[in-house]
């Protein structure tokens, strides 16, 4: 490697972010500056294929900052991505190829949307797990590709960190290399103003290797990731850095971190650099060469199908295309009690049967939310996933596992705890992933656990996020059909299930309906009042919709298994499920404010819950057929 060469490239990358963020007034200069000359070495290493950002085999580079953006446009424009000088000038610009982070799906060569600090770390040990998976399946001479990530101060800062590497640790991922941008800078200041741990005595515990470079010393870099790439262990490169390198005055300050260095910075240090401070977003010839990745990762792909079998082939294609529709799924008897946390684990086996793809795992309440998958081992041979008690690594490594191109993931914990892991479900429904949520012990019927492990707010919070989809079936065959409908959705969804037994509904003339997030379950003739509900109070309903009619009250019932779904049907199919002369009442055994988009009145809970059996439970807060009818009629006789 010639030095003056990779001077140039990386002096390159250092003008690229600092024009980009004074050209928008907005971003952060310093990190992409001082990971410069990581980049340019790393950037000979990496293979990838800008031609098909979707080739199995490639490296994955996973940026956890996102005060990195500037560094991550740079790289996609001098490896030869679909981003252009123009769309480097209109970073941070409504409908631009650069906004002020990466987003998957938005811009071309974005592995993941990494989204709130570490959330990064914990995707590269999901890229890097499933592409060890992916080894035992096809073969190491198949997949043999590495997972870089960079991540900085805050990254390891979050908890999410520890969380996954502690997984990469005892997964043995060797082919996981992440690379620590020491700078000790944080917002605030210099970071030993909150932390003080040794980070390579966190690392060296978890049974990574760790190396200690200097990070703008490239004979060290290079050194570094070529022993790497050999390591028997996960790795973690610890590079010391200067935040802002090349800047004049701002060189190692937090002021450099999040705001423009200014013009007459950047002119200092172009000049300093030997390059031409009038030109703005200059690459020479001579540096897009060095970089560029189009000819070179074109061979390597071609090479890599070339040495495939048709056996291998073979696979790669089930796995990567996946026919939902050949799934034999369970059937349930009229009338049996059936929680549907276990339909859900005969429904997850059944699809685990026909998609040999299909695989996932809990934050060790397997046995309680009912998901392990019969005889069919423990990961990263088998596909059972054991994630151990971290919610966040868990779904943020699943995020990961489902855009690695082979595989449809679940994961799954009790529906309380979703809480922890709640900015990893963001990141899927904002990203489109087709993550499977597995949210069990649905209600206050968890019973005994208490308030503490209760849900009461999560249903409403989880069905506000956009592009997000909670299916609360009402029993084993709604469960089935909600499957049906969440396989085939470019989007994450989530099955809350009950903990306790549900009644296997007699009729099943309208669970196709699923797919439209609602439907009218009973219709009564002359009805004047309709009843909506999901889950477990869908047969409290029912069941208060007969002993009402004995006083000439007449109830349509409404099951509304995915209320997102519900919230997308036009206004005739609304009409049509509910009676717009009737007067409508939800009933749900959680907050349920968002029923009041249709709903006269809402049923639900005032309050946290509390320690005690489930059917106490249901009598204390007006869960029962006697209280839910005696509500309904003083309301129905006020409001004739």
């Amino acid at each position: 490697m010639s030095k003056e060469l990779l001077q140039k490239q990386a002096d390159t990358i250092r003008f690229l972010a600092a024009d980009m963020v004074q050209e928008a007034n907005s971003g952060h200069p310093g990190a992409p500056m001082g990971l410069a000359d990581i980049a340019t070495v790393l950037s000979k290493h990496l293979n990838i294929n800008p031609a098909n950002e979707k080739w199995l085999n490639r490296d994955r580079l996973v940026f956890s900052g996102g005060h990195a953006t500037g560094l991550v446009y740079s790289l996609l424009h001098l490896w030869g991505f679909d981003v252009s000088i123009s769309d480097i000038k209109k970073f941070r610009q409504l409908n631009s190829k650069t906004p002020g982070h990466p987003e998957y799906g938005h811009t071309k060569g974005i592995e993941i949307t990494t989204g709130p600090l570490g959330q990064g770390i914990a995707n590269a040990v999901g890229f890097a797990a499933a592409a060890k998976y992916a080894q035992n399946l096809l073969g190491k001479d198949v997949i043999n590709h590495k997972v870089y990530c960079l991540c900085g101060d805050g990254d390891l800062q979050e908890g999410i960190s520890y969380e996954a590497t502690a997984s990469a640790g005892h997964l043995k991922l060797d082919n996981l290399v992440i690379i620590y941008d020491s700078n000790s800078i944080t917002i605030e200041g210099d970071t030993n103003l909150a932390w003080s741990e040794n980070v390579k005595k966190r690392f060296q515990a978890i049974d990574f290797e760790v190396l200690e470079i200097d990070g703008h010393n490239f004979e060290a870099i290079d050194k570094a990731l070529v022993a790497a790439k050999s390591s028997t262990q996960p790795v973690l490169i610890i590079a010391k850095t200067t935040i802002a390198k090349g800047a004049i005055k701002l060189e190692g300050t937090a002021a450099s971190h999040g705001s423009p260095l200014g013009e007459q910075e950047i002119r200092e240090a172009k000049i300093k650099a030997g390059f031409n401070p009038d030109e703005k977003f200059y690459v020479s010839p001579e540096v897009k060469g060095a970089f560029d990745k189009l000819i070179i990762g074109s061979t390597l792909e071609n090479a890599w199908n070339d040495s495939l079998s048709g056996e291998v082939k073979k696979k790669i294609a089930e796995l990567q295309n996946p026919d939902f529709d050949k799934i034999v799924y369970p059937t349930f008897e009229d009338g049996k009690s059936v929680a549907t946390r276990d339909s859900n684990h005969k429904i997850l086996n059944a699809i685990a049967g026909s998609i040999p793809g299909f695989l996932g795992g809990s934050a060790d309440l397997a046995p309680s939310n009912k998901t392990e998958l019969k005889d069919m081992g423990n990961f990263p041979n088998g596909r059972n996933i054991h994630f151990g008690i971290k919610e966040h690594a868990m779904a943020s490594m699943v995020n990961a596992m489902n855009l690695y191109g082979l595989f449809r993931v679940f994961s799954a914990t009790f529906f309380v705890f979703s809480d922890y892991l709640k900015p990893s479900a963001r990141i899927a429904a904002l990203s489109n992933i087709p993550h499977h949520f597995v949210w069990t012990h649905d209600s206050i019927g968890v019973g005994e656990d208490g308030p503490t492990h209760q849900p009461i707010e999560h249903l409403s919070q989880f069905r506000a996020m956009p592009n997000f989809y909670v299916f609360r079936p009402a029993d084993a065959n709604e469960n089935v059909e909600s499957w049906k409908v969440a396989l085939k959705m470019n989007s994450p969804s989530a099955f809350v299930c009950s903990r306790q037994g549900l009644q296997v509904l007699k009729d099943e003339k309208a669970y196709g309906n699923v797919s439209n997030g609602g439907y009218l379950l009973k219709q009564r003739e002359n009805a004047n009042i309709t009843i909506m509900a999901s889950g477990s109070e869908v047969m409290l309903a029912l069941q208060t919709a007969c002993a009402l009619e004995k006083n000439g009250i007449n109830a349509n019932i409404v099951s509304v298994p995915c209320f997102d779904l519900l919230l997308e049907q036009d206004k005739s199919y609304i009409e049509k499920i509910i009676d717009k002369n009737t007067r409508v009442y939800a009933v749900e055994a959680a907050r349920g404010l968002e029923y009041y988009k249709y709903a006269d009145i809402v049923f639900g809970m005032d309050s946290f819950g509390a320690s005690g059996k489930d059917k106490d439970l249901f009598n204390e807060f007006g869960f029962t057929i006697e209280k839910l009818q005696a509500k309904i009629e003083e309301d129905f006789k006020n409001n004739k």
